[in-house]
């Protein structure tokens, strides 16, 4: 049995590169301890200081988020595609600007 592991830019530069390899893992625990071993940077990215899953990290198989299939229960099945995608979250733009209308005179 084997999966289809795939995974973004900001991953892959972990992973010398590679944005897709073949896992023979299980399940997500079982594609973690991997990761030990093949991906130590890797490993140190996705995992948490208990050695589970980081809370920025989505897992999606064949499209479904895993949480909606189990978690980290959930058996991968011959074939299924595993995509990590990292959370994305929005930062701070410094100075706000506030539109000034030529004739806001006229609306006081």
């Amino acid at each position: 049995m084997s999966v289809t592991i795939v995974l973004p830019t900001a991953l892959a530069r972990h992973t010398d590169g590679k944005k897709s390899f073949v896992s023979d893992a299980k399940d997500l625990p079982g594609l973690l301890s991997e990761f030990d071993a093949k991906f130590p940077a890797l490993a140190q990215n996705v995992k948490d200081e208990n050695g589970k899953l980081r809370r920025f990290i989505n897992v999606y198989i064949n499209d479904e988020d895993i949480r909606f299939l189990g978690g980290d229960a959930h058996q991968f099945e011959d074939g299924d595609e595993v995509m990590l995608i990292p959370s994305i979250a929005g930062g701070h733009c410094g100075n706000r600007r506030w539109l000034t209308l030529p004739y806001g005179d006229l609306l006081s």
